[in-house]
């Protein structure tokens, strides 16, 4: 008795644990929500691209984006949000050179990968841009062409979608740069977009 009394306890232990890794997952697969969601638009004030091989800054006035956020639970995090417009107006360089920048491969996914006290982390995927003017210069993820990835994060209290990081490699650059911005050169782009509505709501338990 005591032989099959402790078989069965060993049995019964692995039997749950298995049953709660496999909970464990489905749980992970699916752990945000979405509400307030819908289409939107984004002005932000201080976007940079700045080349971090050379130093060269380039700012625009502003910068606005649109696109939309479903509304669900249970969300896996992947594309919770979708930039599908994107606009540069008033960008210059080194010594006032005028830019006209551009945005591609739209639409861009925003994708969340965590969530702590109402600030969601993630990615934005997808990216492609370009400047025209007296430099002329295409912005990827490497050097033979293709989307970049960017980080960001957003956060509820002030529904502001921030881009802090990632890079763009520089590529098919052309006119007088001037050395400023050269092929190959890596580049980030930073900036804050106060999103409108303001009801845009992402949390994961």
């Amino acid at each position: 008795m005591y032989r099959f009394t402790k078989a069965t306890i060993v049995a019964a232990t692995m039997a749950a644990a298995v049953v709660g890794l496999g909970t464990t997952e489905a749980s992970a697969a699916g752990t945000y929500t979405v509400s307030g969601g819908g289409s939107f638009t984004g002005t932000s004030t201080d976007t940079l691209l700045t080349d971090t091989t050379t130093g060269t800054v380039l700012t625009c006035t502003t910068a606005s984006a649109s696109g939309s956020a479903a509304n669900g639970t249970g969300l896996s995090g992947t594309a919770l949000a979708t930039v599908s417009g994107a606009t540069f107006t008033s960008c210059t360089g080194p010594a006032g050179i005028t830019f006209t920048v551009s945005a591609s491969n739209l639409p861009w996914k925003f994708n969340a990968t965590s969530y702590a006290n109402g600030v969601t982390t993630g990615t934005l995927t997808g990216v492609e841009a370009s400047i025209s003017g007296a430099c002329n210069a295409t912005f990827g993820g490497t050097t033979s062409g293709g989307p970049a990835t960017l980080t960001g994060t957003y956060t509820n209290s002030t529904h502001t979608l921030s881009i802090t990081g990632g890079t763009l490699i520089a590529e098919n650059v052309s006119g007088l740069c001037l050395g400023l911005i050269n092929n190959g050169d890596s580049n980030t782009f930073t900036g804050d977009y106060a999103l409108s509505p303001a009801t845009l709501q992402v949390t994961s338990p």
